[in-house]
C-alpha cells in the first residue's frame, strides 16, 4: 500500500489520513517518553545540600526575609520611567514625518505632550520622583 501511495495510483480516504496522523502522533509521544526515560536513567543523581538550596544572587548571604514588603515608590518610579520612555518612542516617528502631517499632526502632538506634562507635574507634586 505504501508503494502504491508513493506512486499515486491509489486514492486515500480521509479516514486513512487520520489514522496516519494518529499513528505519527503516537510515534512522537513514544519517542519523547523514551528519551525522557533514558535521560532519567543516565542522569547523575543529585544530592541536595544546604548550600545548594541557598539563593545566590550577589554572592552575599541573605540578611532579611526575601518576602518582606517592597516599597511601592520603586514600582511607581519604574512605571513613570516606562510612560516617558514610550513618549520618546512616539516622538521619534512623529519627528521623521512631521512635514507631511501639517498643522493637524502638530496640534495632536502638542496635546499628547501636554497630557504627559500634566501627568509629570502631578507625579512631581505627589513626590513620586523622589527616590528615597
Amino acid at each position: 500500500m505504501v508503494l502504491a501511495l508513493l506512486q499515486g495510483t491509489q486514492e486515500i480516504g480521509y479516514g486513512t489520513l487520520y489514522v496516519y496522523v494518529g499513528l505519527f502522533i503516537l510515534l512522537v509521544m513514544g519517542f519523547v517518553a523514551t528519551i525522557l526515560a533514558v535521560a532519567r536513567l543516565i542522569a547523575p543523581s543529585r544530592r541536595s545540600s544546604r548550600e545548594k538550596r541557598n539563593v545566590y544572587e550577589t554572592g552575599e548571604a541573605r540578611i532579611t526575609d526575601p518576602w518582606r514588603p517592597f516599597p511601592v515608590r520603586y514600582y511607581i518610579f519604574a512605571l513613570l520611567f516606562l510612560v516617558f520612555d514610550v513618549e520618546a518612542a512616539f516622538l521619534f516617528p512623529w519627528a521623521v514625518i512631521y512635514r507631511s502631517l501639517g498643522l493637524y499632526g502638530f496640534v495632536e502632538m502638542v496635546v499628547f505632550v501636554l497630557i504627559l506634562g500634566v501627568g509629570l507635574a502631578y507625579a512631581w507634586k505627589k513626590g513620586a520622583l523622589e527616590w528615597v
